[in-house]
């Protein structure tokens, strides 16, 4: 869902009922948000928040997984994901993320993909996947520049959530506020961005960007393909359906 308040675009997750949890036709349809904000010439900057008063968003629906049947829907599917990824990274409009709640897997890799992040003081970060046989392809590849890599390994390795105040700390977020005051505080700095010049912000958010490398991408969306096609990811994603703790193979 889309809000224009003047040169602000809000674009708002809106699957509250699921904790705003991402299909897989999320990622294409967010890329074509993405190119209607941009080829509007009166928006100059994107707020990306989610419905409802728990969730930015709780990361992929697990259930939709179940869709992917084949090595090549799997990669298909990957794949998506990082070109939207990607975009969000290159658009040239800055794009805030505005967390009012939990942003775990997926939720937590907008967050790194945005140019900035401002967080409700009730939110969560968590890459869990490793309890489902996976990793996160975007964070494992993003988390490390912004919060260091031993904090990382701990976060995708052991499950390990940071609440708001932590995520400061760490530099995944860049300011907290109280969680009433997060939209009109998200609003007042997308104000002063959109002051400023659209076109200095293009070019500057190229030039910080300048060090990624898009080959990784590759890299990791392979390495993912094949980790959604193991039985550990078989196990994990049942366990979780039938709420029950996996049981992974020994190695």
């Amino acid at each position: 869902m889309i809000c224009e308040r003047g040169p602000v675009a809000i674009v708002q997750l809106n699957r509250p009922h699921k904790l705003n949890a991402l299909t897989s036709s999320f990622w294409s349809e967010m890329r074509t948000v993405l190119r209607t904000l941009e080829d509007n010439r009166t928006v100059r900057v994107v707020v990306l928040t989610g419905a409802g008063d728990k969730a930015f968003c709780a990361g992929g629906d697990i259930a939709d997984f179940q869709n992917l049947t084949s090595l090549e829907q799997r990669r298909a599917y990957q794949i998506d994901a990082m070109r939207t990824f990607s975009a969000l990274e290159e658009s040239p409009l800055p794009i805030i993320a505005a967390v009012n709640g939990w942003a775990l897997g997926g939720g937590c890799e907008l967050t790194l993909a945005c140019d900035m992040a401002v967080a409700s003081d009730k939110a969560v970060f968590g890459m869990p996947e490793a309890a489902l046989g996976l990793v996160p392809g975007f964070g494992v590849l993003r988390a490390p520049e912004v919060i260091g890599r031993q904090l990382t390994k701990l976060m995708i390795m052991s499950g390990e959530r940071l609440n708001a105040h932590q995520a400061l700390a760490a530099g995944l977020v860049q300011r907290v506020v109280p969680h009433d005051e997060l939209l009109p505080a998200v609003l007042d700095l997308a104000g002063r961005i959109a002051d400023n010049s659209s076109l200095a912000h293009a070019v500057g958010k190229k030039l910080v960007n300048r060090s990624i490398q898009r080959g990784d991408f590759d890299y990791s969306a392979e390495a993912l393909t094949v980790l959604q096609s193991s039985q550990d990811a078989r196990e994990g994603i049942s366990a979780f359906l039938q709420k029950r703790k996996p049981q992974f193979p020994n190695r």
